[in-house]
């Protein structure tokens, strides 16, 4: 039974820790300033990715009207292009990661209806079978029995894959809360702990306490991305070149889709913001 008696709430303890997270947190906001050169190398990589990735899509619709004029092997050709284009994005995003692995979990050069759909750092791998399954009902192509239970068993597998990574991605957010960083956040600064931990340098311990954060972001990170490419290869694995030329059509046409939404948003906004401004200079 539930005892009547409550014991008297730990207000003070709530503070202290509520004091403490917001020390962590300013403690975190002065140490993991963006890299500039990192966030406008790859905005530069990304808008023109980006636009090739438009001509793509012009491609694989023109394809898509004309695959009985096309021949099996153009049509592989077409797909190795595709996904070609699509990796490349990966092997310029690991290698900038290594210098400032912070941003891609927030990156400014998505709109922020992009990023409302993030899911570590990219899309969700369970997405593309979603899109699979629309593509059946709209009776684009039809799948056979091999090519379901092959799919089902990948699907099966990428879903474990994705609880795998969130297991990681929530171990990484707890183990913030750890001991040390703590330590060294509630320290008003390099002054402070110098006088009270022998001239041991501060900037020197900081360092090292966030190389482990940024390490475990990384392995995430990647972790993520290898979820999404095994994804996106076990599906084309599967499907018919005609069938992936589809399956990459409607995939491309979402993602640029969700950008063009995610654009009007934002200027929308960005009206409404400039009109805001502007009546309140007249008031």
């Amino acid at each position: 039974m539930c005892s009547s008696h409550l014991s008297p709430f730990p207000f003070s303890s709530l503070k202290a820790h509520a004091s403490t997270l917001h020390i962590l947190a300013l403690f975190l906001d002065t140490i993991t300033m963006n890299n500039p050169t990192v966030i406008e190398r790859f905005s530069e990589f990304y808008d023109n990715w980006i636009c090739k990735l438009q001509e793509i899509l012009k491609q694989l619709l023109h394809v898509s009207n004309q695959h009985h004029l096309l021949a099996e092997h153009d049509l592989q050709s077409l797909v190795s292009k595709v996904t070609t284009h699509l990796k490349e994005y990966y092997t310029v995003k690991w290698s900038l990661a290594r210098e400032d692995i912070v941003i891609f979990f927030s990156p400014p050069w998505l709109t922020p209806l992009e990023k409302a759909y993030l899911w570590i750092t990219g899309w969700k791998p369970s997405t593309a079978f979603k899109v699979l399954e629309s593509l059946k009902k709209s009776n684009l192509f039809e799948m056979t029995e091999e090519q379901e239970r092959k799919i089902e068993g990948l699907r099966m597998r990428m879903r474990m894959e994705e609880e795998k990574v969130e297991r990681e991605m929530e171990r990484q957010q707890v183990a913030m809360a750890d001991s040390k960083i703590v330590k060294l956040a509630k320290r008003s600064g390099r002054a402070t702990w110098k006088k009270n931990n022998n001239e041991e340098d501060y900037d020197e311990l900081v360092q090292l306490a966030m190389k482990d954060v940024f390490g475990g972001l990384e392995r995430i990170m990647k972790a993520s991305d290898c979820a999404r490419l095994k994804t996106l290869k076990g599906i084309l694995d599967v499907l018919q070149p005609m069938q992936c030329v589809h399956f990459l059509t409607a995939n491309i046409t979402i993602q640029l889709r969700l950008k063009q939404w995610g654009n009007n948003c934002q200027l929308i906004h960005d009206s409404h913001a400039g009109s805001m401004q502007e009546s309140n200079h007249k008031i």
